[in-house]
Order: structure tokens, then sequence, then C-alpha cells
């Protein structure tokens, strides 16, 4: 089920199966409003269960690296190796204490742990860890430290806005489009439905309709003709 489809749904239900053209509410506020229940109900999910389905992820594919002077990065030594990627990510759904991000090499065989940025000018400390691979987030953009040679990573997230990852490429074509399936399981899409339908969106539909086509609220109160006679 794509999102427009799950937005008609909810437009078509409000519209008591009538189609018009003088809706109060149009089909881009009700896919806004998707989007942002989605993202609150996913969300309150992972805090209730703590798990996170693969329906919600969405694959941003390849990413370019790009070397970048360690001194800008948190106050790393700067023999340190640093990547960043060329682009900005997407934001991304917030859990309890870390964003829903995963990220690996382009093999997919290896995740790359993703940690608090304030903890990357320890890691040349660490005894144990600082020759790993670590990526860490500064605004919007992914760093990766020792990077051990690669120029690319993957990258999968669950985003606030599904529709930013069009702004991706996977395997030639955009990662997604209005015509792929919405990253939701099917149990939370009524829930959805229906936190739209009895909240802010039955208020705005109850709102006097303009059946005169000329984009002005129609008046309940009727006036008599100007040649009725008296």
């Amino acid at each position: 089920m794509t999102r427009k489809e799950i937005a008609y749904n909810i437009l078509n239900t409000l519209r008591g199966g009538r189609s018009t053209n003088n809706d109060h509410i149009s089909l881009r506020q009700v896919e806004f409003n998707v989007d942002y229940y989605r993202a609150m109900l996913i969300r309150r999910d992972f805090q209730r269960n703590g798990i996170v389905t693969r329906h919600f992820e969405q694959d941003l594919g390849c990413i370019e690296l790009t070397s970048v002077n360690a001194s800008k990065c948190c106050n790393l030594p700067l023999d340190c190796v640093v990547s960043r990627t060329v682009v900005k990510l997407p934001r991304m759904i917030r859990f309890n204490q870390s964003e829903a991000i995963t990220v690996q090499d382009i093999g997919g065989l290896n995740t790359i742990p993703v940690i608090d940025n304030v903890a990357i000018q320890f890691l040349p400390f660490d005894r144990f860890t600082k020759n790993e691979t670590k990526a860490y987030m500064i605004e919007d953009y992914l760093y990766v430290h020792n990077p051990k040679g690669m120029d690319t990573i993957n990258v999968r997230g669950i985003l606030e806005q599904p529709m930013e990852a069009a702004k991706f490429d996977c395997d030639g074509s955009d990662c997604f489009d209005e015509d792929s399936d919405y990253p939701i399981s099917a149990d939370l899409v009524p829930v959805i439905t229906d936190n739209l339908l009895k909240g802010s969106f039955m208020m705005i539909a109850q709102t006097r309709s303009d059946t005169e086509n000329d984009n002005i609220e129609d008046s309940h109160v009727e006036t008599a003709p100007q040649n009725a006679k008296r």
C-alpha cells in the first residue's frame, strides 16, 4: 500500500464517498499528517516493544564518502583518518537514546556502530577499540572514524519523511517514489486512519461546504428573493 492510497482512503472517508472540488482538506495535507502519525506511532511502538521491524526501514543505497580534516571532527588528533558523507542524510526517527539508523559496508556483511559524537574524541585513547571503525552524526552529515579505505557506505534507517529517500540512488533508480510501498506495518495503518478521522480532520470536515462553487462558505441563513411579495 502506498502513502497516496492511505491518504485517499482517509480523504474519501471524510467525504463520505462523495467527490468534490471544494474540500477543506487537501490530499497533500493528509499525506503530511500520515507521515507525522507514522513517526509518532513507530517511536511509541519501539518504546513499548523494543524492536524494529524491517517494514519500517528504508535503504538509501550506496553513499559516497570524502576524506575530511580530523581536527574539525570532535577534536580528534590530526593523524586520525576520518571520512564524511558527501551528501546530507534525511532526519531519522528518534528513539530513547539513539536515532533509527543502521550503517553498513556496501556488502552488507559488516555493521558499523553508530555512537554519540561526544565520545569520538576519546576513541584514540581507547585501548581496545581505537582501531575499530565507528560512525557518528554531526548535524546532518555522517562521519566515519577509521574507514579503512572505504569510499562508500550503505545507510538504512527509519526516516521521519519517507519521501526524502527519493533523493538517493538505489541501483540506478530512486530509492523511493510515490508508487513505492509505504514503510509501515499493516497493523498501524488503521491506527493512523482512526486518529486522523477522529481528530483534527473531523473538526475541519464539519465546517460548512462551498456548494455554490464561489470559494465562500455557504450560509445557513436563508434570505427571501428580492422580488418576493410582502
